[in-house]
Formats: structure tokens, C-alpha cells, sequence
């Protein structure tokens, strides 16, 4: 318990174990300074690159990003999660997953499909797989949008659709499950090229951010629950000076209060910092990460947290509540790190 008999908050990271990192690791935080305690790690599921909380705290879900691939659930006992049930099979190279009407749904990116896996009362997985949306398309980039990727998938703010983001077509798919299977409602497309690798909605449920891996960019989309519509309105730099070489953006994260939005770019090393004003995002500045390839950031409680894969930490920072600014406060070392969830 922290101080004053409440429930002490953790954080969960996950990393890949082929390149030496520590499967899921569990790790305390201090509410009034944001700094992360290790406390455990389980290396028994491959490559556990994306983690997702059930809404209780009670159960942990996890990709293996793996070539089989496969999603798995943990439950949270004490500092530990321990194995709820057996992995479930899902499509080729899963690198996000999400908790949609009773259902786990991974992003295969390697298969370029959404799979849907039925969740038991308690939560664990009842397994095998309930059905599977096969992504169709290509996109311009002849290297990377070959085929569909499919990057991440969660569902909207009003819990009435599933949002699927594929960095090989260019779109994003607005989907709902009919007998367990993933049914497409609509395609949005984005500027070909783009390569959309994750979207994060603003709290009061009308926007999105759709942050571009294939160029250094984040597209503002206008978010109609009752239609399940995104209507994408403009496209934004993520960089303040144009990028080297191949810039990679990676995470996009919204504050709590919509007044901010945080993106990270994994080939500059940096975050960046974007002032809300409607329809419009104003790039305030960018600030190193804090290691090297900034893979994902999560935010909570005023203080932004990086997972820095090819360095080995996980960094977190202080927020400035005016200007939204991060501040490098402290890091923990969490070999090939590649994302944080807060409970």
C-alpha cells in the first residue's frame, strides 16, 4: 500500500526476449514523483512486445510477436503476473491488442489481419480463436506497403466500434463483431504513403491523431461515434527541421485534459509536444527521449513515460501543466523495452 492506506499504482513493460529483454516486467510507481521501482519480471510467453490492462486490474494481456504468433493473459497476483490459461494462436507477427465487447483483438501485422478471441467471464481466454479479419490492399512505399500491415487495433471512446490502423494500405478500418468475427463498417483512407501506424482518441471522443511511420507526420481526423466515421482534416509535422535520414515516428499519446498531445519519433530520438486548439495542432518543440528508439510512451498522473527499445530503459518525465513540456526526471533499465501500461 502507498502512503495513506491507497493502493499502490503500477506500471507493466513489455520487451522483446529474442533480443535479450526480460519478457513482462512489473514495476511500482511513486505517485508524487512519477519514478518507477522494478519488482519482478516473467520470461515465459516470446516476445512480449504490446501489453493490455482489463479495466479491474485484474488480468494483464499480452502479444508474442512472433512469427506463429499468439496472445496470452496474466493474472495480476501481488508484485507477479502469473499465466491465466494457455497462449491462443492468433495471425502472423501481432504487435498491439486491445479489449473490445467481451472479445481480445491483436493487430497481426505480419498477416495484415485484426483476430478476435473470446474473453471468459473471469477473463481469461477462451480460446481458439473466434474469427479473423483479413486485411486487403497496398500502398505506394514499395518496401514497406507491399501487403497490409495491420499495427494496432483498440476500441473508440464510446465503446461502440473497433478501430484498426494499417501501416500497409494507408487507412484505418472502423469494425464491429458479428459472432465473434470482425466486421468491416467502413475504410477511411489517409495520404498514400503515410504508412498510419497508431491513433490515439481525445478524450471528449470528436477527434483522433493518427501518428505516420512512413513520414514524419500526424493527421488530425475528426471521430463521429454515432456514424463510426473518422474524417481525417489535416496533416502535421511531428519534427521542428526535416529528419536526416528515415524518421520512424512511433507512439501518440493524449493528456487526460485534451490539452496536449505527445508523439515520439524513433530515427531523431525525440519527443514531441503539441498544444490542442480544435481542429488544429500546434507543434510546441521536441525534447530528446531519453535513450535510443523511443518505441512507445504512455502518460498518466501529470508525468510521460518512454519505452526506449534499442537502449535498454524505460525513462519517465515531469509534465509542465502549462506548456506540456516533458522533463527528464529518471530511468530504469528494462533491456529491448517496447511499451508501458499504467494501471
Amino acid at each position: 500500500m502507498a502512503d495513506g492506506g491507497e493502493r499502490q499504482r503500477k506500471a507493466y513493460i513489455g520487451s522483446f526476449t529474442a533480443a535479450g529483454g526480460p519478457g513482462i516486467v512489473t514495476a511500482a510507481i511513486t505517485p508524487d514523483t512519477g519514478a518507477l521501482t522494478l519488482l519482478s519480471s516473467h520470461d515465459g510467453l516470446p516476445d512480449p512486445s504490446y501489453l493490455a490492462l482489463a479495466p479491474d486490474g485484474g488480468t494483464l494481456y499480452a502479444v508474442s510477436e512472433t512469427a506463429e504468433g499468439t496472445v496470452a493473459a496474466f493474472r495480476i497476483t501481488g508484485d507477479r503476473p502469473e499465466p491465466a490459461g494457455r497462449p491462443v494462436p492468433v495471425g502472423a507477427g501481432p504487435t498491439h491488442l486491445g479489449l473490445y465487447d467481451g472479445h481480445v483483438l491483436t493487430a497481426d501485422y505480419g498477416s495484415g489481419s485484426v483476430t478476435a478471441v473470446r474473453l471468459r467471464p473471469d477473463g481469461t481466454l477462451a480460446g481458439p480463436a473466434s474469427g479473423t479479419l483479413r486485411h486487403t490492399g497496398s500502398g505506394p512505399h514499395t518496401r514497406r506497403q507491399q501487403a497490409p500491415h495491420a499495427h494496432q487495433v483498440q476500441a473508440d471512446p464510446s465503446g461502440r466500434w473497433a478501430v484498426s490502423v494499417d501501416l500497409g494500405t494507408d487507412s484505418v478500418r472502423v469494425c464491429t463483431l458479428t459472432g465473434g468475427t470482425p466486421d468491416p463498417h467502413r475504410e477511411i483512407a489517409l495520404r498514400p504513403g503515410s504508412g498510419p501506424r497508431h491513433l490515439a482518441f481525445h478524450p471528449d471522443g470528436t477527434y483522433a491523431y493518427v501518428v505516420n511511420e512512413l513520414a514524419p507526420t500526424l493527421t488530425v481526423c475528426r471521430w463521429d461515434a454515432t456514424e463510426g466515421l473518422l474524417k481525417p482534416l489535416t496533416e502535421v509535422q511531428v519534427l521542428t527541421d526535416a529528419p536526416a535520414g528515415d524518421a520512424y515516428p512511433s507512439g501518440v499519446v493524449v493528456s487526460a485534459d485534451g490539452r496536449f498531445v505527445w508523439t515520439a519519433t524513433r530515427g531523431e530520438d525525440v519527443l514531441s509536444t503539441f498544444a490542442v486548439a480544435g481542429d488544429e495542432l500546434r507543434l510546441v518543440a521536441t525534447v530528446p527521449c531519453g535513450g535510443h528508439w523511443p518505441r512507445a510512451i504512455a502518460e498518466s498522473g501529470g508525468f510521460l513515460y518512454v519505452a526506449n527499445e534499442r537502449s535498454g530503459e524505460v525513462t519517465w518525465f515531469t509534465l509542465d501543466p502549462e506548456t506540456g513540456l516533458p522533463t527528464r526526471a529518471g530511468a530504469v533499465k528494462v533491456p529491448a523495452a517496447s511499451c508501458v501500461v499504467l494501471d
